[in-house]
């Protein structure tokens, strides 16, 4: 039994905290004996010290995201950190590595298999601050190969889908040492309800304009004409459908934003950054899509023929971020923040745009007949709430608010055209010419802005 082990226990015995409706509790599955929980009444999350600090589960009411190896739960890595031949373990979640990955020379990370800072315990330690949301920090031990050592905090919040990760990376080395973070998260693309795969699973990022790679993408692993990439040049999007073929693509897209969709049972899970213009990335790439599926694949000068058999090669579809490059001194610290987001948004929508409170499936519009306002569109949104809405004028100037009594949640998709009595009674100045919608509390407090539109007039 590993000596994390009895820290972890040694604080959650201290301390089992609380903050309005966010808790911390011990895994009620005790598929590992170090798992915790950080739930609120929308979103539940389970983190695994033990299995390299990897976040293994997030739900939303009932619905899991991740891929978790069922052949691994339950199981503690061994003292040495990989399987018994030297294979990876792959439990699946959530996790850091550093970046660049590459078999060239030491300027890059030669996993996985990582024996320390993907295969080994991390500490773990369960944080509160006085009205501040519950969350718990996982540390890795000091990697001697790469000269880092990892460490993440990871919070929840109430009424919402929102986690916040706040990813730092430490030169643990006597001298210089230059990587990336890379947030690495794997998804589950299995046929929830029979064999094989799902058909209708999909990544989405925008695509940079200006970018550096034909097409606004660099094929990184497989064949470059794999038929799940689907770039749209006009809406300046890349779709990724996972057809069970192996390929890896990144992207130097600086929108900020990532999102996972199984169009299938209709969820998604939308992964936020911050692109810093003017720095150095890894692969030149913020946003990389990895499938697993048939194909062949070159690691260590060897080329592996991916087998057919689900259980050696399962149905993942992975979306990973990446930091710039950091040049650290010994003893320097660098971080890495990013968000995570869910909601329902129904079957078969793509999305088209992020922001903060939302995606857009299908984009507003806004029209006066006879008076009366008329809106269609779509959005999934991530907090629980109520809808303001906003008119401007051509100056762009405020000039009517309203507060209205419409919920919406994380568990039902915004489809504004069957909410007729959203608009019921309201009249719209003469001079407005712009319609802004917000989630908000029952405060008014506006939780982020969702759509936009122009109002046309028959």
């Amino acid at each position: 039994m590993n000596r994390y082990y009895w820290v972890f226990w040694g604080l959650l015995a201290a301390v089992i905290l609380a903050s309005g409706g966010c808790q911390s509790v011990p895994a009620q599955s005790k598929t590992w004996k170090s798992s915790i929980n950080l739930k609120n009444d929308i979103i539940e999350l389970e983190v695994v010290p033990e299995i390299g600090g990897r976040v293994i589960q997030y739900k939303l009411g009932d619905y899991g995201f991740f891929w978790v190896n069922k052949q691994l739960i339950g199981k503690e890595p061994p003292p040495t950190g990989v399987g018994p031949k030297g294979e990876w373990l792959n439990y699946g979640g959530d996790k850091l590595w550093p970046a660049p990955q590459g078999w060239d020379n030491d300027q890059q990370w030669p996993g996985p298999p990582d024996a320390i800072l993907d295969g080994s315990p991390y500490a773990a330690q369960v944080l509160t601050e006085k009205d501040n949301p519950v969350a718990v920090q996982v540390t890795s031990q000091e990697d001697k190969k790469s000269g880092i050592q990892f460490s993440r905090v990871i919070r929840i919040f109430d009424g919402t889908t929102r986690v916040s990760v706040d990813a730092s990376m430490k030169n643990i080395d006597t001298k210089n040492r230059r990587w990336g973070i890379w947030s690495h998260t794997q998804f589950n693309a299995g046929n929830r309800y029979g064999s094989g795969y799902n058909k209708n699973y999909w990544g989405y990022c925008p695509l940079n304009p200006n970018s550096m790679f034909v097409n606004g993408y660099n094929v990184m692993f497989g064949l470059p004409d794999n038929p799940s990439y689907k770039p749209d040049s006009e809406s300046e999007m890349m779709r990724v459908h996972y057809q069970r073929e192996l390929g890896k693509i990144g992207l130097d897209s600086k929108a900020g934003w990532v999102a996972t969709v199984d169009a299938a049972d209709g969820y998604v899970f939308v992964q936020q950054f911050s692109y810093e213009p003017g720095k150095e990335y890894p692969d030149n790439a913020s946003v990389e899509f990895w499938m697993n599926g048939l194909g062949e694949l070159v690691t260590w000068g060897k080329v592996n023929k991916m087998p057919n058999d689900p259980e050696k090669n399962p149905y993942v579809f992975e979306s990973e971020m990446i930091s710039p490059y950091a040049d650290l001194k010994p003893g320097e610290i660098s971080t890495f923040h990013y968000d995570w987001y869910a909601a329902k948004i129904g079957s078969n929508v793509p999305v088209l745009d992020c922001s903060k409170a939302g995606v857009t499936c299908e984009t507003l519009s806004a029209k006066l007949c006879d008076g009366k306002l008329v809106l269609n569109g779509r959005c999934g949104v991530f907090y629980k709430g109520y809808i303001r809405l906003l008119f401007t004028d051509e100056n762009n100037r405020t000039i009517k608010e309203v507060l209205t009594d419409q919920p919406v949640g994380p568990f039902e998709p915004v489809i504004f055209s069957q909410m007729p009595k959203l608009t019921e009674g309201i009249n719209v100045p003469e001079n407005a010419v712009c319609i802004v919608i917000f989630v908000c509390s029952a405060k008014g407090e506006a939780f982020g802005e969702i759509a936009k539109a122009q109002i046309s007039r028959n």
